[in-house]
C-alpha cells in the first residue's frame, strides 16, 4: 500500500514498523545490509532528548521532547518510502512511564499532527501506539482480517480498543481471499464494519514471503484490487 502510494511524485509516504516482529524493511525491498536501529534502541538520542537514562523508571525527565527532526535523520528509504522502525520498550509493564515510551509518544504525536505525509503504521492487533491525542487525526484505522473465525473475532475486539480511544473510522480489508465464499463468510461475519476491499492469494506474494524478500518489483504488476483499495482509501481523506 505504501509503495502504491509512492507512485504518485507529490505524495510523501512513511512507513512505520511498530509491531515487535519488526519486518516491514523486508516487505519494502530494503537491503539486510542497511541495518535500521529502532527508535527504542537510539539510546544516546533518547538521554539527550528527554534528560534521563533509557531504561529508568520513575524520576524526572521532559515529557515533551524535540522529535520533527528524526524521522529525516533515522529513517530508510527504499522507491519514495520513508521506513521508521519504533522498536519496544523492554522494561516496565503496559503503558509504563519511562524514557523509550516517552519518545515514541512523542514521535507519533508529531507524525500524525504536524507533518505534512501520508503515514501507514503497521502494528500488532492493537492499538496501544495511538493515543488520544493522535486518535481524532487517524484518517482510518485498518483491520485486515483472512476468511476465518478466529482473525474476524479479534476484530470486534480490535475495533472496541480503537473506539475506546476515538478513532472514528475503522474498516476492514479482507486478505487472502480465494473465491466468493470467502467474501461472504467476511461481509456476513463482519456486517457492521464498511468493508474496504478484498485482497486475493496471489502466488507473487506468497512466494515473497517465503523468501523474506519483497514482493513485486514492479510495484504497478500487483493485483488491481491493491490500487483500488488504494484510490477507495486515499478519497477518506
Amino acid at each position: 500500500m505504501a509503495r502504491c502510494l509512492a507512485i504518485d511524485p507529490n505524495n510523501k509516504v512513511i512507513a512505520i514498523d511498530a509491531d515487535p516482529v519488526a519486518n516491514l524493511a523486508a516487505g519494502l525491498g530494503i537491503s539486510e545490509d542497511q541495518p535500521i536501529t529502532p527508535i527504542s534502541q537510539l539510546t544516546e538520542l533518547i538521554a539527550e532528548r528527554t534528560g534521563a537514562k533509557p531504561g529508568t523508571m520513575g524520576g524526572f525527565f521532559t515529557l515533551n521532547p524535540k522529535v520533527d527532526d528524526i524521522p529525516d535523520r533515522f529513517s530508510s528509504e527504499k522507491d519514495g518510502v520513508k521506513l521508521l522502525v519504533m522498536g519496544t520498550v523492554q522494561s516496565g509493564g503496559s503503558g509504563c512511564i519511562c524514557p523509550e515510551s516517552t519518545i515514541l509518544k512523542a514521535l507519533m504525536n508529531h507524525l500524525v499532527l504536524f507533518r505534512d505525509d501520508i503515514v501507514i503504521m503497521d502494528m500488532e492487533a492493537g492499538v496501544e501506539h495511538l493515543g488520544r491525542a493522535t486518535s481524532a487525526s487517524v484518517d482510518a484505522l485498518i483491520i485486515v482480517v483472512n476468511p476465518g473465525a478466529r482473525s474476524m473475532a479479534a476484530a470486534d475486539k480490535i475495533r472496541k480498543l480503537g473506539r475506546d480511544i476515538g478513532i472514528k473510522n475503522i474498516i476492514i480489508l479482507g486478505n487472502r481471499v480465494n473465491n466468493e465464499d470467502d467474501r461472504e463468510l467476511i461481509r456476513s461475519s463482519l456486517g457492521s464494519f464498511e468493508i474496504l476491499g478484498f485482497l486475493p492469494e496471489h502466488e507473487e506474494i506468497v512466494a515473497a514471503d517465503r523468501g523474506a524478500r519483497r514482493a513485486f518489483d514492479d510495484i504497478r504488476e500487483a493485483p488491481g484490487e491493491l490500487f483500488e483499495i488504494v484510490e477507495k482509501l486515499t478519497a477518506m481523506k
